[in-house]
């Protein structure tokens, strides 16, 4: 019996079993439930073929979809205390935190990179959703602002892809107090008469709406992306009344004037760089010879670590 179990049976086994699948080959779309081929879902920038979902991305896809020859620098964000208020609910918010960085391998919700967009200086920061729900907390308003000094330095227009549940309430007032300091860093881009796009992806809501999700110079929108303060279902519950076909959705938003167009993935880089020309390119043209800006490292770390004399933002 031992000869079998020993010898026979491995053998047996060895020659009859496959290699597992991957796990990932396949992903299910979360929308129409069609099941995806994962190689062809990247080729289609995360969208469905069947529906046409678009699907939630993280900073590292949408760089390589934005970036010119997908050649960008990521900027080194500034550091904020970890934890200030001891919190903690069921789980520590530093067990919290740990865990989103060991998922995402990065610091927090925002990444904030530079580079060519259709030939054109571009700085650009997207919210990662899978990072806290992209929750607005002091890293992410740290990020907004060294984005703003940085498109300031470098005389580029300033790209946000918003993606949140809202403000982190792990950070209380902390989190609240993003608000108005990404609010002056948005004011600063406007005073140097840079342009500030916003593109909302699906979901942006709460504080982040509330906040510099709205305050952008040209709005868009990825097709059926919930938009919004209140959920929907918060807003049913309250009201008691059944809401429109499509209520908060991008097209809705559109449709009532709050958003400028709403744009395809695939049609996002092309449009974002279209834009820039419009707007940026022939203003940095018009340059004097003695306003060529320095974009070395080193300079580029100072300035977004350091306040600009004269605008400091409220702390």
């Amino acid at each position: 019996m031992n000869w079998l179990t020993n010898k026979v049976l491995p053998k047996i086994r060895q020659l009859t079993t496959t290699k597992d699948t991957p796990d990932n080959l396949w992903v299910k779309c979360s929308s129409c439930g069609q099941m995806l081929y994962h190689a062809d879902l990247m080729a289609d920038m995360n969208v469905c073929s069947h529906c046409d979902h678009h699907m939630r991305i993280g900073p590292k896809d949408r760089f390589k979809m934005l970036f010119d020859d997908d050649s960008y620098d990521v900027i080194e964000l500034p550091e904020v205390q970890v934890d200030p208020l001891k919190f903690r609910d069921s789980r520590k918010y530093t067990d919290r935190l740990r865990d989103a960085r060991n998922k995402t391998s990065d610091k927090d919700a925002m990444i904030v990179a530079h580079g060519k967009l259709g030939g054109n200086k571009a700085v650009i920061g997207v919210q990662n959703f899978n990072f806290m729900g992209g929750s607005l907390g002091m890293a992410v308003g740290e990020a907004i602002v060294a984005a703003s000094k940085l498109a300031i330095l470098q005389k580029a227009p300033l790209i946000l892809f918003t993606s949140a549940g809202g403000a982190r309430m792990q950070e209380g007032i902390l989190s609240l107090m993003q608000m108005p300091r990404t609010t002056v860093a948005v004011q600063r881009l406007k005073e140097a008469r840079l342009p500030f796009i916003v593109v909302l992806t699906d979901p942006t809501t709460g504080g982040v709406t509330a906040s510099y999700a709205m305050l952008g110079d040209i709005q868009i929108a990825e097709p059926g992306a919930l938009i919004c303060f209140a959920g929907p279902r918060v807003i049913e519950e309250t009201i008691r009344e059944k809401l429109p076909e499509g209520f908060q959705r991008s097209e809705f938003l559109l449709e009532k004037g709050m958003l400028d167009m709403v744009i395809h993935r695939k049609e996002m880089k092309s449009t974002l760089a279209s834009i820039i020309d419009l707007i940026a390119n022939q203003k940095q043209s018009m340059l004097p010879a003695e306003d060529v800006v320095d974009e070395s490292p080193e300079v580029i770390e100072e300035a977004v670590t350091e306040e600009v004399e004269g605008s400091e933002l409220p702390k």
